[in-house]
């Protein structure tokens, strides 16, 4: 979104330029482009890591059930871009396979300097679910089960898009009714993504309901990552790209924040689960040659998936 465009945005409502000037003072006027407290986790001891979008430390602790040591880990950012230029970009990471349900990297591709060794995107063509929007966490599963079977001797980065809405096992409208105006043009309520509703005070439903379902998407995405912890083998983490804010005060202007803006590094967008999972073998990670995708993927698809998921920068 260009410069004028979010001017604009802000001079309609207050509450975006609070926004924007607490953004200005998280980023030392425009001195960081993250968090700098926050840790490099290709640094990090692992064989795989599992990535739950937006999923807040104090959440996962509510509702894990999974076998292992939990600690709490400070993000590089406060959104995916951030947490992946953060972490991705500049990087030897040929030993590495990114399994993913979130078009964000192909989205910024272009602007970073990625090697991976192989990017496999779950998002695209049959993985994607057109009745909820989103890529289910069933379907993660399964294409991490298979990423494993064709690279047994590379790290694994598995990126699920839960706890991220839409919320999957709910019957709300509200986090749904963007899917309706894809060609981006609305003005309306129903166009934007469900925190931004919250924010602007264009969504009546309570910050205790949005809560519940919310940890109710986190819990039938850890389902499905049980699942694959039984299906291979090593040393797995589990962790978020960062948190959300559900109503809490953002600093230092005290507004109630909702979702994960860029550049706010409040602890509910940037304190997230470490979870050590129990394992008795590790595996023999290997550095590769960059396999690369055999076609490009048109950007009209890339857009398409992402406003579905609610992003309309």
């Amino acid at each position: 979104m260009r410069t004028i465009e979010r001017a604009k945005r802000a001079l309609a409502n207050p509450k975006l330029f609070a926004r924007g000037f607490n953004r200005s003072i998280h980023r030392r006027f425009g001195h960081r482009s993250e968090n700098p407290d926050g840790i490099d986790v290709f640094d990090e001891d692992w064989d795989m890591l599992v990535v739950l979008d937006a999923c807040r430390y104090d959440m996962f602790k509510s509702v894990n059930g999974l076998e292992g040591k939990l600690t709490s880990k400070t993000s590089k950012g406060s959104s995916t871009v951030e947490w992946l230029k953060a972490n991705f970009d500049n990087r030897d990471l040929t030993n590495t396979v990114y399994v993913t349900a979130n078009p964000q990297l192909e989205r910024n591709k272009n602007n970073w300097s990625i090697s991976l060794h192989r990017v496999i995107d779950v998002w695209l063509e049959d993985g994607w679910d057109e009745e909820t929007g989103t890529v289910l966490a069933e379907t993660m599963t399964e294409a991490a089960i298979e990423a494993f079977d064709r690279y047994p001797n590379k790290r694994l980065v598995v990126h699920y898009m839960q706890p991220h809405y839409p919320f999957v096992r709910s019957d709300t409208k509200f986090d749904k009714e963007h899917l309706q105006s894809l060609d981006g043009q609305g003005t309306g309520p129903e166009d934007e993504n469900v925190w931004n509703q919250k924010f602007k005070g264009e969504l009546s439903f309570s910050r205790k309901k949005l809560w519940s379902i919310y940890v109710d998407n986190l819990s039938y995405a850890l389902d499905h990552v049980e699942t694959l912890l039984r299906a291979i083998p090593g040393k797995t983490v589990v962790t978020s790209d960062h948190g959300n804010y559900v109503g809490e005060r953002a600093s230092p202007v005290p507004i109630r924040e909702y979702g994960h803006p860029r550049g706010l590094y409040d602890d509910e967008v940037i304190k997230v689960p470490w979870l050590e999972c129990n394992h008795e073998i590790r595996r023999e990670i290997q550095t590769g040659m960059i396999d690369e995708k055999e076609n490009d993927i048109e950007s009209g698809v890339v857009a398409d998936r992402l406003r579905q998921l609610g992003y309309k920068e």
